[in-house]
């Protein structure tokens, strides 16, 4: 009986000893017929999220789109609050979604400057349009600004977001450029200036969007998250139901396809042409202030106009010093002003 065990498994390991040399021979051939210099994981495996590299989002020429305005949301003796659509194609492509947000528009008559407003994360489950900058919005309404703040894809009256999560991360970076050619579309826009707001991942949404555009677009960080991808989002992995398996999983199928260091944006601050206003409380827990020492001392080593601006015992939404925070916002933007 021992003798026959014995047969059996040499049986079997000449079969898996087979079997490899056929592989490797297969694997060899697939080699040999690959082109000289290719990658043969990225010919092999489909790799559909290169074309949102930063360096590839930076050589894209965003569509133009238009901002339809829709129902009033909010109306006050200065400003009217609107919902609005647009539509583009996120993945530069046939498919074409629609995105909503808020708009808010001054009463008077004239001309206006626009800042186009990022929020930081919120759930879907709870989220409406307008939250996470409508009170910041309000202030620069009341103050003579045209303010827009797209929901994003998979929010509000958005359609759906793209099924995998790192193509929904990196569309709103898409979302965010093409909002930016849309406000030619607003009647009462001054012509001249644009300039952007992101709060937490909305900063870090604004700080893709100065990369990829290069414009010079006066930019209000309030505590951003600029940490390199994916660390940024590792952070914040014990806030999902599952403990961040799925995101863990997620990440380890991405990382043996792609290149993470090509969807980071501390690897590209060089590509940042916009003076930038950070603003960071000291008791932030979502984003820790040395992020935003570091962000500073980044941005100053690549020569960036960068404004620094510490708040002692403020929280992540800058209270309690938070009517100093936008009030220091909405100096940064009168002192930018193309007249």
């Amino acid at each position: 009986m021992v003798g026959y065990n014995y047969e059996v498994k040499k049986v079997i390991v000449w079969v898996l000893i087979a079997v490899i040399f056929i592989l490797v021979g297969w694997y060899g051939r697939v080699l040999y017929e690959l082109p000289k210099n290719s990658n043969p994981i990225a010919q092999i495996k489909p790799t559909p999220l290169l074309k949102y590299t930063i360096e590839n989002l930076s050589g894209v020429d965003f569509e133009t789109s238009k901002i339809e305005i829709g129902e009033t949301i909010f109306e006050s003796d200065k400003f009217t609050s609107y919902k609005y659509t647009m539509k583009f194609s996120p993945d530069f492509s046939q498919n074409i979604k629609t995105v909503s947000g808020m708009i808010n528009i001054p009463k008077k008559e004239g001309a206006f400057p626009v800042i186009v407003m990022f929020r930081g994360f919120v759930s879907q489950e709870i989220y409406e349009t307008g939250i996470g900058t409508r009170p910041s919005a309000k202030v620069f309404a009341e103050n003579d600004f045209i303010t827009v703040a797209p929901d994003f894809l998979g929010y509000a009256d958005s359609d759906i977001e793209a099924s995998n999560i790192f193509e929904s991360r990196f569309q709103t970076y898409v979302t965010a450029a093409v909002t930016l050619k849309a406000i030619a579309s607003i009647e009462k826009w001054d012509g001249k200036n644009t300039f952007i707001w992101g709060h937490s991942n909305g900063g870090q949404v604004a700080l893709t969007t100065l990369e990829i555009t290069g414009v010079d677009y006066p930019t209000v960080l309030w505590a951003p998250v600029g940490r390199p991808f994916p660390a940024s989002i590792l952070y914040y992995i014990d806030e999902a139901a599952d403990g961040g398996k799925f995101l863990i999983d997620q990440l380890a199928d991405f990382g043996d396809t792609y290149d993470a260091g090509k969807y980071s944006l501390t690897n590209y601050l060089d590509k940042i042409k916009a003076p930038v206003e950070i603003n960071q409380g000291t008791a932030d827990t979502a984003v820790p202030y040395w992020w935003s020492d570091e962000l500073n001392k980044k941005l100053k080593e690549e020569e960036v106009d960068v404004t620094y601006k510490k708040y002692s015992g403020a929280n992540h939404n800058l209270a309690p010093a938070w009517d100093n925070v936008v009030e220091n916002s909405l100096n940064f933007y009168k002192e930018h002003l193309e007249k």
